[in-house]
């Protein structure tokens, strides 16, 4: 994939480094308690960890930290970025007592930490208006039983950009929103029209160069589950939920698109117009809309039944379980989310701003603006349980079993693509995960 695309990908659609946890989740050491954090003073130094993502985020981090610190004298915050790739490793092999009063976070990784004793809530040390100014689905994503440990400064979302220019020359009608998504057959039916327009019959990047079997497969395709009226997981177990006869027939249908996928492997399928539509998130616009310019439309992922759904979440902010001043790292997570902080950070990014106020007045997310459709469906939070057919925006599972979730989903949905038998690939993937979570009696988190 081109490096613009690596770019995006990597702030939104949260590359997890799924090998160590899985070892940690599989090992049962957890279940947790709440933490030992101490309010403390509310001065002094506190320490702060956070991934180097692209240079652009981690210079918007770095000012923002400067600014706090020259803002006031009776807090220090000492910044240490952590390359990303060795982020979440570093996380999971650090003892708690060693881990920063402060600590960004992979979303879907947050249940696992907690279970681990890693983080404590944030909900006495960040103030209301912090939280009640965040996003419902930035909430969601943050939330374990009723205690929030995490929010965000940005959030993330998928959709289907398309070419205007390709899709009215093949005579295909395309929706003007979520009122309107396509469902799963018209979808079907618009690739076979482009495919009679186009000269190898790729019509359509599904980003595949990302690898299904990898968190890209869940974050990116667990939405269909979701929208054939399915779940990873419902009520700690994953038979008879991502199992069903319709989540097999929704990933028989996925499976039936292959002949008219471009593999992509160059990144520029869709910018050079060699396919008319790309599923993926909203942080391929910027090169999107700079090789398509008023040809581009955005549109929402079809709907298998359940309503369209989108995948969500992203970096988070925490406080470390063994923090000494947790009120010191609650002042300074007030900061770092307000408006002049997210909006930096998300202009640096592309992403969506995980604030209800940098949201309304974002120029690319707010009513009328181009990415509206990924506010619109952020606006819509499932939360990752309640699955209805009028919410929109489903959080990944969770719980602290996460990464097994994962890993047995998408190896099931790459090997569908494959041409496995959709019913087998998901049984097989259910039996291993409610074989992991019964061996860690559930994960649960008191």
């Amino acid at each position: 994939m081109s490096s613009t695309s690596r770019k995006y990908r990597r702030t939104a659609c949260t590359g997890l480094a799924l090998a160590p946890l899985l070892a940690l989740a599989a090992c049962g050491g957890g279940g947790g308690t709440d933490a030992s954090a101490e309010a403390g003073s509310g001065k002094g130094t506190i320490s702060v960890w956070a991934h180097q993502g692209q240079k652009n985020e981690a210079t918007a981090l770095q000012n923002a930290v400067k600014t706090f610190n020259s803002s006031q004298n009776k807090i220090k915050v000492d910044l240490k970025l952590i390359p990303e790739a060795d982020y979440t490793k570093t996380i999971t092999a650090t003892d708690a007592a060693e881990l920063p009063d402060v600590m960004e976070f992979d979303g879907p990784t947050m249940a696992n930490f907690v279970y681990n004793k890693k983080l404590a809530p944030i909900d006495t040390y960040v103030s209301a208006k912090t939280m009640n100014n965040a996003t419902d689905a930035s909430k969601a994503q943050g939330e374990v039983g009723g205690k929030h440990y995490g929010l965000g400064m940005f959030d993330s979302g998928l959709g289907i950009y398309g070419n205007k220019k390709l899709l009215d020359a093949a005579g295909v009608k395309y929706p003007k929103g979520l009122s309107d998504a396509w469902t799963a057959e018209q979808f079907t039916a618009a690739l076979k029209k482009l495919k009679a327009k186009d000269p190898d019959g790729k019509t359509v990047d599904l980003q595949e160069s990302g690898g299904y079997a990898k968190e890209w497969g869940t974050y990116g395709f667990a939405p269909i589950v979701w929208s054939a009226g399915g779940s990873l997981l419902k009520d700690g177990k994953a038979e008879g939920a991502l199992d069903t006869p319709a989540v097999a027939s929704a990933l028989k249908t996925f499976q039936s698109w292959k002949p008219y996928v471009d593999p992509n492997t160059d990144g520029n399928a869709f910018a050079k117009g060699r396919v008319a539509l790309s599923w993926v998130g909203h942080w391929m616009y910027p090169a999107y809309s700079e090789a398509l310019g008023d040809d581009l439309v955005v549109l929402p992922l079809p709907d298998f039944g359940n309503g369209p759904k989108t995948g969500q979440g992203s970096w988070a902010w925490g406080i470390g379980a063994d923090t000494k001043n947790a009120k010191a790292a609650g002042t300074f997570l007030d900061t770092l989310l307000n408006d002049t902080n997210v909006t930096a950070m998300t202009t640096a990014n592309g992403a969506v701003p995980a604030t209800r106020t940098a949201l309304a007045k974002s120029s690319l997310y707010k009513q009328g603006g181009p990415l509206q459709l990924f506010a619109d469906q952020l606006a819509k939070p499932c939360g990752d349980s309640d699955i209805t057919k009028s919410c929109v925006a489903v959080t990944r599972p969770v719980t602290a079993g996460y990464p097994t979730v994962t890993a047995k989903f998408s190896e099931a949905l790459n090997s569908v693509y494959g041409g496995a038998d959709p019913k087998s690939a998901l049984a097989k993937a259910a039996r291993a995960i409610d074989r992991d979570f019964s061996d860690n009696a559930g994960y649960k988190i008191p």
